[in-house]
């Protein structure tokens, strides 16, 4: 199947939608939600491109490499919000998001 050669990103794709979607849902129950704001915005946005990038490379869509490569730069972009906040969860979602970026960033190189 030609999906299988996206195996690696796809897999990424789905942790990183899981550890934002995560993220935003603990960052909501901080003492200081608005200083976690930026955070939760990121982190839907990032949870959003990933799901999307992850169904169209299982697809072997045509738009796999444009898509990967808008979901590598807001994977930038969450993770390095997160890396800003000691929690465990967004430092859990920073790493996520770091090797998604990666992983977008190899996709669409190699597409």
């Amino acid at each position: 199947m030609p999906h299988e050669k996206y195996t690696s990103c796809i897999e990424a794709c789905y942790d990183c939608a899981e550890a934002c979607n995560h993220c935003a849902a603990a960052c909501l129950k901080e003492d200081d939600v608005k200083m976690m704001a930026r955070c939760i915005a990121l982190d839907v946005d990032c949870a959003q491109i990933c799901e999307l990038a992850a169904a169209v490379m299982s697809r072997a869509s045509e738009s796999s490499k444009a898509v990967c490569t808008a979901c590598a730069e807001i994977c930038r972009l969450c993770g390095e919000e997160c890396a800003k906040h000691r929690t465990d969860h967004c430092q859990e979602c920073a790493q996520a998001c770091k090797r998604c970026e990666e992983e977008c960033r190899k996709m669409a190189a190699a597409a």
